[in-house]
Order: structure tokens, then sequence, then C-alpha cells
């Protein structure tokens, strides 16, 4: 026997607000910090991470991804977590779409 399912729900859900995490410039980080983190926090290729990266030494700051507020939240405070471990006082912005 098949089951019937109905279409039309009511309510409508809304689609999550999405957020573009930045990595910013602060004249101490190096090259390498970038790549590994870019590389390991937001998953990028090595030539993805290395035009990020460019993008934060010569712009000021470098797209690293966007993603639903809670996971741009905690890859922003990942970042500057290892960022002070290895005393860099690197900063992330989040901001909404």
């Amino acid at each position: 026997m098949p089951i019937k399912i109905k279409s039309d729900f009511g309510a409508r859900l809304d689609e999550p607000k999405m957020y573009f995490v930045y990595m910013l410039n602060d004249d101490y980080i190096s090259w390498e910090f970038c790549i590994r983190i870019i590389m390991g926090v937001f998953h990028k290729s090595l030539e993805e991470a290395d035009a990020i990266t460019h993008d934060i030494q010569t712009r000021g700051e470098g797209l690293c991804g966007v993603f639903m507020f809670e996971i741009a939240e905690t890859k922003a405070r990942m970042v500057e977590k290892q960022a002070r471990k290895e005393r860099f006082p690197m900063q992330c912005l989040v901001e909404e779409v």
C-alpha cells in the first residue's frame, strides 16, 4: 500500500541565516599559520588557502567561508584560540550575509 504525503504543511520553514567568516590581518601573523589554519579549520585546499592568505595580507581580511551562525562562530573561536596558543593577536569577523 503506497504512502500518501501531504505536500502543503501550512507553515513554511525559513532558510537559516548565513554568515561570512573573515580572518583579519594583524601585521604579526605568519603566512604559514594562515595556510595551516585555513586548511585545518575551513578545509580548504592549499591553493584556496594561499589565495585567502594573500587577501588577508594585502586587503586586511580574507573570506574563509559562509556558514550557519553556530558553525561560523565555532570556527572563528577555533581560529582565535589557536592564534592565542601560538601568540598571534589574530581576530576573526563573523558577519551576516
